[in-house]
């Protein structure tokens, strides 16, 4: 019954806006070992993306719930970074949820109606905890379109000993929620990265923040190796793609993501958001190249793609 469930209403999802993911490339390569990482390519252009809304009338509400009406509209919600005081921050997030009420839900009841009786998400998107990596914004990603969790420092948390509510949440994602692709997503100027780099290596901590960077071991060792010559912001900026890609191979450590990336039911993928111009790099892990064997595991990436 449940399966028959998920099916209906996935057809019924599936019915309205897709993704979008309109963009220029500017390289595109099979199957390449991820080796050059430094880019300093400026984007400027900037795409505008509306989406179908239905003709559908507000549904009945409790008389304590406000209900939107013309002075609600148009409201000028600002910049909360700009705005002081608890009262205030509270304020305005009122006015962006009712902003969103009535410009997004009672546009789309039906889909938002669907959404609230079963989730069929295509995404699982593990982003950085930083406050400026928001993939709803960045990417455009509708509810209903993305089961995500944020994580620190560009790392996955699926390591063996990593928290188990992040694993779970991903097991229940994969084998439950059946997700097609699996999206982690780094930045540039990560704190956590920085602070993975400069790390000692002898240097015993029970700070959490410590040991959880120590996840990213493989990742510095890597970078350490290859960017002798370049300078500390370089080396940071090369890490920081370089625990992605790592982070994919962890996923691949668990036997129910292994299996449905072999049987091509699932996708591993890795993401970019670079803060300085506004560009994002996406590929996708070759699983057929890769070696997983736990001695010594490498990767190789295709369908490499930079939008700007």
């Amino acid at each position: 019954m449940v399966w028959l469930i998920r099916s209906r209403m996935s057809s019924i999802l599936r019915s309205n806006a897709p993704l979008v993911g309109s963009s220029s490339t500017i390289f595109t390569s099979t199957r390449t070992p991820w080796s050059k990482f430094i880019k300093t390519d400026s984007c400027h252009e900037a795409a505008a993306v509306s989406l179908p809304s239905l003709e559908e009338n507000q549904p009945e509400v409790p008389t304590n719930c406000l209900r939107l009406d013309r002075e609600n509209k148009g409201l000028d919600i600002g910049n909360m970074t700009e705005i002081d005081g608890h009262q205030n921050l509270f304020s305005l997030m009122k006015q962006r949820f009712l902003s969103f009420k009535n410009q997004k839900y009672i546009k789309e009841l039906e889909r938002f109606q669907a959404l609230a009786k079963v989730q069929y998400p295509k995404f699982f998107v593990i982003a950085c905890a930083d406050s400026r990596v928001c993939p709803s914004n960045i990417l455009g990603f509708q509810p209903g379109e993305v089961f995500m969790i944020r994580n620190i420092a560009n790392l996955v948390p699926v390591m063996k000993n990593g928290p188990t509510e992040c694993n779970a949440a991903l097991e229940f994602a994969v084998t439950t929620l059946e997700v097609e692709n699996i999206l982690v997503i780094g930045h540039s100027s990560c704190a956590g990265i920085e602070n993975l780099m400069r790390m000692q290596e002898d240097v015993e901590s029970r700070n959490f923040i410590f040991k959880w960077l120590a996840n990213g071991k493989v990742a510095k060792l890597k970078t350490n190796a290859a960017t002798a010559h370049l300078t500390f912001d370089q080396q940071c900026r090369f890490c920081e793609k370089e625990s992605i890609n790592q982070s994919l191979l962890n996923l691949l450590s668990y036997p129910w993501i292994q299996d449905r990336v072999s049987k091509k039911l699932l996708s591993l993928h890795g993401g970019y958001y670079d803060f300085s111009n506004c560009s994002f790099e996406k590929w996708t892990l070759d699983f057929e190249e890769c070696n997983v064997r736990e001695e010594g595991p490498e990767y190789a990436v295709k369908e490499q793609e930079f939008w700007c």
